[in-house]
């Protein structure tokens, strides 16, 4: 089953991300994105969160899909896949994580950080697309597509084959460190150990 979430953040607008949530057999929406996708003409499959963004005449027409979850601890981004862990959903891609807010999108991008050891994740941009590995990976790529590499632990050193400017052990200790890279062919690898690696890979169309 194709998993979707939208975040309420910026409406995705670019072709990639619209076919994710056209194709998702399951959209599971973020509070307030609730209202946003219906706008779009499409239909939640769940909502989650602390509803406080939904309107009431939303939650009447949707009221056996909402999950209400008052946690303030967390996050609705983190309701929402919750939620899907729960379920036994194994694989989710989120959408509309970025925009409006610059501090919600960096908690929305570390939160894949939190979860990949327990579903497989993505979060898909208008740009690109971000994802957490746990191990080396070997990534397809074309030449000239940006790529930028993140971690949460300062001391994660990452070696690298395949990029236009090359990584021999750098510790990605700042959040600058890793980014403003490209791919210099058809794939690239990383190679790295006991961490997990935040990677950006921008659509490849943007570069031609």
């Amino acid at each position: 089953m194709k998993t979707a979430i939208l975040a309420n953040g910026s409406y995705p607008t670019h072709p990639v991300p619209l076919e994710h949530l056209s194709k998702a057999d399951l959209i599971v929406c973020c509070d307030g994105a609730a209202e946003k996708l219906v706008a779009h003409g499409l239909e939640p499959g769940i909502i989650t969160g602390d509803l406080d963004s939904v309107s009431p005449a939303l939650k009447k027409r949707y009221e056996k899909i909402l999950v209400p979850d008052a946690d303030q601890e967390t996050n609705d981004l983190t309701k929402a896949v919750e939620w899907c862990v729960a379920n036994g959903i194994a694989e989710v891609v989120i959408l509309g994580a970025t925009g409006i807010r610059e501090d919600h999108t960096l908690g929305n991008i570390s939160l894949l950080a939190d979860y990949s050891k327990r579903l497989k994740a993505s979060i898909v941009t208008d740009t690109g697309t971000f994802r957490v590995y746990d191990r080396s990976v070997t990534i397809s790529s074309h030449p000239g597509q940006q790529v930028s590499l993140f971690s949460i632990d300062p001391g994660l050193a990452v070696t690298s084959a395949g990029l236009l400017y090359p990584l021999n052990g750098l510790k990605l200790s700042s959040w600058w460190r890793g980014t403003l890279n490209e791919a210099a062919g058809e794939s690239f690898r990383l190679e790295f150990e006991n961490g997990q690696l935040i990677v950006f890979v921008e659509f490849p169309e943007l570069r031609r």
